[in-house]
């Protein structure tokens, strides 16, 4: 029998199914976001039902995007700039719930006898609480440094004076 060595899994699992959580997600996103793709519209207005949808395909895309990216890490120990990211992506999903439901917990533009609006204001709300996630993602990013490159007389800089770091994405 082959048996290869190594120091682990490579997390490939783990990405598949991250990936696979991310496209559930996505899908149901949509499903809230716009359901006349999906013949599904049946109000003119979105509704607390469309935004509570919308709003767990965006926590089901934020859990699969996490679990991708800590399986990147591998084996070696989180950056404090990753743990940043972790807490930005959770920073933003509530960003996107408070702003999403405004009107149901009572501090949007429709207060509570009338139908919950979801009006432009949530909307960049919500649209400011997924940039946020973005950035969270990005800083969860594993950049490392070259662990086996040769060091050669001169490689550390150049010619202007500072000093040259090699980067790698694994």
């Amino acid at each position: 029998m082959n048996q290869v060595k190594g120091k682990g899994s490579n997390g490939g699992f783990r990405i598949r199914m991250g990936m696979i959580l991310m496209l559930v997600g996505f899908v149901v996103f949509l499903i809230g976001a716009t359901p006349d793709l999906f013949g599904l519209d049946r109000s003119p207005v979105i509704g607390f039902v469309q935004i509570a949808v919308f709003l767990i395909g965006l926590a089901i895309i934020c859990l699969g995007g996490y679990i991708c990216l800590i399986a990147l890490w591998k084996d070696h120990p989180t950056t404090i700039l990753a743990d940043i990211g972790l807490r930005l992506v959770l920073t933003g999903f509530v960003i996107a719930v408070i702003a999403g439901m405004a009107d149901i917990f009572g501090f949007g533009t429709q207060l509570a006898p009338e139908i919950p609006f979801y009006g432009p204001w949530q909307a960049m709300g919500v649209l400011f609480g997924e940039i946020v996630i973005v950035i969270g993602f990005i800083f969860q990013i594993p950049f490392r440094r070259w662990k086996d490159q040769p060091e050669t007389p001169g490689s550390e800089q150049d010619k202007s004076g500072s000093s040259q770091v090699n980067m790698i994405f694994e």
